[in-house]
């Protein structure tokens, strides 16, 4: 699990909401991402990634802009199947498990941006860059 640095309180994690990424995307006008801690997610049966919400039933596919109506929203999920491997020791994309890969690939897909860095562990040394950015 997740724990708190600085209070040690156990961390509620969530899956990813490419909604949310969508418009933060629109609004921000973001052209690629750096994905990081992609390390937790590895020995999941499966991984989700949030694709829409569902309120009162009705699918919706935009973050609503009323608070009221954003706390109602339910996620609807895309599962995919997850990895067992320890990822940590990884330092190119190609290395990656095939099913780490195609999360990543249908972030890219469902974004349409490209994604330049992966984070695969705590240390500054365990990345993956996928396109130097400095």
């Amino acid at each position: 699990g997740e724990y708190g640095s600085t209070t040690g309180r156990p961390r509620r994690c969530g899956w990813l909401d490419i909604t949310m990424l969508k418009k933060a995307k629109r609004l921000n006008g973001l052209n690629a991402l750096v994905i990081t801690k992609l390390d937790v997610l590895s020995g999941l049966p499966e991984v989700k990634i949030a694709v829409g919400y569902k309120v009162n039933g009705r699918a919706i596919s935009d973050v609503p802009c009323e608070l009221d109506l954003f706390e109602k929203c339910e996620p609807v999920y895309e599962v995919l199947p997850g990895w067992q491997e320890d990822i940590r020791q990884i330092r190119a994309f190609d290395s990656l498990p095939a099913n780490t890969k195609r999360y990543l690939k249908t972030i890219e897909d469902m974004l349409g941006i490209p994604i330049w860095i992966v984070s695969v562990g705590p240390g500054r040394d365990e990345t993956i860059v996928m396109r130097d950015i400095f």
